[in-house]
């Protein structure tokens, strides 16, 4: 298939495309436990004598909050200042008290337009580029103990969330479209190697975008309109009959089409044999 590389290339680097609404990545719950986990061993393998730590998501918002026993109380508030400066202005906390220590005191002024708490020990936490969300530590045993624990659970976590390159050799992907595979699978997008040999079901995916290309065969797709006698294949994904309505199109070797999530489609007609990528941008 001399087209793969080409088209792993091209469509998994831009499998997310957005006009007018841009995709946000941001921490979750869990996300925001499993950094403060990495900051507390840290802070237990230095024998911080105490620390509150706070994790915020993209836009600020707190999600997590701890404090270790005797942390002085104001510790909590104090953190979670730290973490939302540091993640509004995608920077260290300690490069704020630098430049106040420095001279330039304009810089206490900023709370009048935005949260600002210019003391080291927030942390913004990065993945694939983008800020993801932040962490705030204080009440550990100097502020240069705060800061360290806040880099260490920040760097903790951005080390198991690293985009990685993939690459599947010819074989495999030649293998792939003989039994229908998944050639690779990572958190936002899925590389598949599809084949029909005729019509299938109407099909709805909740939370994964589809985008097509066609390596052979032909085919004609329906898209949009209804699902006749629609099931719950899974909590993202209906199936049905056909589909009712909507709009068809004939598709054939070298076409393109993007399919965004919610939108029903169908294989009505299939001149095999039919084997097309499917990347899904899983929102």
């Amino acid at each position: 298939m001399k087209t793969a590389a080409l088209f792993l290339a091209l469509f998994v680097s831009g499998a997310s495309v957005a006009a007018d609404i841009a995709n946000r990545p941001t921490l979750t719950l869990d996300g925001a436990k499993a950094v403060t986990n990495a900051a507390l061993e840290y802070a237990h393998s230095k024998t911080a004598p105490g620390a509150a730590i706070a994790v915020v998501d993209a836009g600020g918002t707190l999600i997590y909050l701890t404090r270790l026993d005797g942390t002085f109380l104001n510790a909590s508030e104090i953190s979670v200042g730290k973490a939302r400066t540091a993640v509004l202005f995608g920077k260290p906390t300690r490069v704020f008290e630098d430049l106040v220590n420095k001279g330039r005191y304009a810089m206490l002024d900023v709370p009048a337009v935005a949260p600002f708490t210019p003391l080291q020990g927030g942390v913004p936490i990065m993945v694939g580029g983008k800020v993801v969300g932040a962490i705030g530590v204080s009440g550990a045993a100097s502020a240069a103990q705060d800061d360290e624990i806040a880099t260490a659970g920040a760097a903790a976590f951005e080390s198991t969330h690293q985009e990685k390159v993939s690459f599947v050799p010819h074989d495999q992907v030649d293998a792939g479209f003989r039994k229908d595979a998944n050639l690779i699978a990572e958190s936002g997008f899925r590389v598949n190697a599809s084949r029909r040999d005729g019509p299938g079901e109407a099909e709805v995916h909740l939370s994964d975008t589809d985008i097509f290309y066609v390596l052979q065969g032909q085919a004609t797709v329906v898209t949009g309109g209804q699902v006749v006698q629609p099931r719950n294949l899974s909590a993202t994904e209906i199936r049905g009959t056909e589909v009712s309505g909507g709009e068809e199109r004939r598709i054939g070797k070298g076409d393109v089409i993007t399919i965004p999530r919610g939108v029903p489609h169908w294989f009505k007609q299939v001149d095999a044999p039919f084997t097309y990528y499917v990347v899904k941008d899983a929102e």
